[in-house]
């Protein structure tokens, strides 16, 4: 797919964002907690969450009818694992939404298999919209935009996600944490991943780090960082990260930190 065309693509999923932003906070004003269900233990969803996945779903497919998706809430299941498809959170931090916490977000990314093409990600209560097209570069607002310059963990600010599900692990995350406090000049936990990589993205963190993501938390975002200047990787340190569920990113940093986290997560 040529530049220009995923210029395109990227100007009307921007015009999709907002749409889709405008009706989740809109809703947000009337928000009725009794409409909350809970898809696992601490896995909240709600109306919202599904009305504006319908609504970008709608949208995506006009703007490219041959493309699959991959969504969070299952509106449209119709995947290509190694062909197009949109990967689409409609409301990543949920559960900051329910509670009106004001850091939540959408995100919508274009990828051919494992390769992300096109990412936006909308923060709605600032109207901070991230774009990034592969080869383009990265910019928040139309500005561009470029991970920080701290080179080492001692002069870095981090962000992670707390584990909501799937517990085992945690001795391992504890130890990563308690070590990683220890180390930089400290961790911050916004309840957004995608949110979390743009800020990367845009120099506010130096890295970060989370399990048991899915890739519509992290496509946008994985994008964002590298077209900044960042480094994104799983746990391992190989390119396996948008569907293997472990991110590592950040700028100069990343090699220290992933080294940090491999320390404690495979013994």
């Amino acid at each position: 797919m040529e530049k220009n065309d995923l210029k395109d693509i990227c100007e009307k999923l921007q015009k999709t964002a907002q749409e889709a932003g405008e009706f989740i906070a809109n809703e947000r004003k009337k928000f009725d907690s009794e409409a909350i269900e809970y898809k696992d233990v601490n896995n909240v969803v709600s109306y919202v969450d599904k009305e504006a996945e319908k609504l970008i779903v709608t949208q995506l497919r006009q703007i490219l009818p041959s493309a699959g998706f991959i969504t969070e809430e299952g509106t449209a299941d119709t995947a290509d694992m190694d062909g197009l498809n949109w990967i689409i959170d409609p409301l990543d931090g949920t559960a900051n939404y329910i509670h009106n916490v004001p850091n939540y977000s959408l995100s919508l990314a274009l990828a051919k298999g494992k390769t992300v093409l096109v990412g936006v990600i909308y923060h709605i209560p600032s109207n901070e919209m991230y774009t990034a097209i592969k080869g383009g570069g990265a910019f928040c607002n139309g500005r561009s935009i470029k991970v920080a310059q701290s080179q080492t963990l001692g002069e870095s600010l981090l962000a992670t996600g707390f584990p909501y599900y799937k517990f085992e692990n945690m001795d391992k995350y504890l130890l990563i944490l308690e070590s990683l406090m220890q180390k930089t000049h400290g961790l911050r936990r916004f309840g957004s991943a995608a949110i979390d990589l743009a800020y990367v993205a845009s120099g506010y963190f130096d890295g970060f780090y989370e399990y048991n993501l899915n890739s519509w938390d992290m496509a946008a975002g994985i994008l964002l960082v590298e077209e900044a200047g960042g480094i994104v990787t799983d746990f391992e340190g190989s390119d396996d990260h948008l569907f293997g569920g472990f991110v590592v990113a950040g700028n100069a940093v990343h090699k220290e930190l992933l080294s940090e986290i491999k320390r404690f997560w495979f013994n």
